[in-house]
């Protein structure tokens, strides 16, 4: 299999077989070079299986997958050269110093030890970790930890890197200093492989989102496009009082793109729109027009988690178990 001119990763009907389960099933992937692609999906969709595939520690049931051009069942250890892997679970040596744990890395590699402490010295300062290097790392928190992890898969520069999950258990805080981590790398020209269950996550990192569910592609497109599908905005009013509500689902026809929905209990509005903004102006000018008073008034973009519930029928969170590794393995560390 030849990948596409400019692929950085490209994978054509991945499968892989668990005994009865079927953890992916016919998924296609490509990635440019110097960008991030959202693998999104819940627990159990098959994420880590196909990162898994494409890091050379899974071998698939069928399919093909390139790697840089280099086809990762033929030529594992080349892959491994040239990407850099951070799974759900920072893998670090509690005992050794953060300073050590990078150290420990460039060895393996087999780099030279001048390189190493250079490098070492960039990715600590780059990561906020200075301070802590020579602490053992089992001082560190968790957000910590998530740093000294990410920072170990770029001891070696990699052209790729596959982030499985690389925020799971962060709080709010040091999940976005994850993010701005993982710009600053897309910034001086890594492409990124990101897998998340966190909607906003993808929303907010990555050019290009590929929706899985049960192993397949469901959907696959921008953010943009992928809210588009089901069905543009909404218009949210609030009205005064409840007494008003058939007046204002009448009024709303004007300016609607099909039936408003009610909520009684909240006095709440809900109608299809489209136009942007301007649609709140004619909304307005209609509603006092029918002596509708209102409290609240909102136009609302769809998120990407009413594309999952759309698209899948069951919420982001709604998990199903995907076989689990019976190790857990670095990809770069591997090499």
């Amino acid at each position: 299999m030849t990948a596409p001119s400019g692929a950085a990763i490209h994978a054509e009907g991945l499968v892989k077989h668990f005994g009865d389960v079927k953890a992916v099933d016919g998924l296609d992937l490509t990635v440019p070079f110097g960008t991030v692609v959202g693998l999104l999906g819940p627990n159990g969709a098959g994420k880590t299986t196909t990162v898994r595939i494409l890091t050379t520690l899974l071998k698939a049931t069928a399919g093909h997958a390139t790697v840089a051009g280099i086809d990762v069942a033929k030529h594992p250890d080349e892959v491994r050269r040239v990407i850099g892997l951070t799974g759900q679970y920072a893998a670090v040596d509690e005992y050794l110093t953060g300073r050590e744990n990078l150290d420990m890395v460039g060895r393996l590699f087999h780099l030279p030890r001048d390189y190493v402490k250079q490098r070492a010295d960039e990715l600590l300062e780059r990561f906020s970790l200075t301070d802590a290097a020579d602490r053992p790392a089992k001082t560190y928190s968790g957000g910590m930890r998530r740093r000294l992890d990410l920072s170990a898969s770029l001891v070696g520069k990699p052209q790729i890197l596959f982030l499985d999950e690389p925020t799971t258990g962060l709080d709010p805080r040091s999940r976005l200093q994850m993010w701005e981590v993982i710009e600053d790398l897309v910034a001086d020209g890594t492409t990124v492989l990101l897998t998340t269950q966190y909607l906003e996550e993808a929303d907010h990192l990555a050019q290009d989102i590929v929706v899985i569910d049960r192993g397949q592609v469901i959907a696959h497109g921008t953010s943009d496009v992928l809210k588009t599908q089901v069905g543009g905005d909404r218009l949210e009013i609030v009205v005064h009082a409840g007494s008003s509500l058939d007046d204002a689902v009448t009024a709303l026809r004007e300016v609607s793109d099909g039936e408003a929905s009610v909520d009684a209990d909240t006095r709440r509005v809900t109608a299809p729109v489209s136009g942007g903004s301007t649609v709140l102006v004619g909304a307005v000018r209609v509603l006092d027009a029918s002596g509708v008073v209102i409290d609240d008034l909102a136009l609302r973009r769809p998120t990407l988690d009413d594309v999952f519930l759309s698209l899948t029928g069951h919420a982001a969170e709604d998990a199903v178990a995907e076989p689990a590794p019976k190790g857990r393995r670095r990809g770069r560390k591997e090499a």
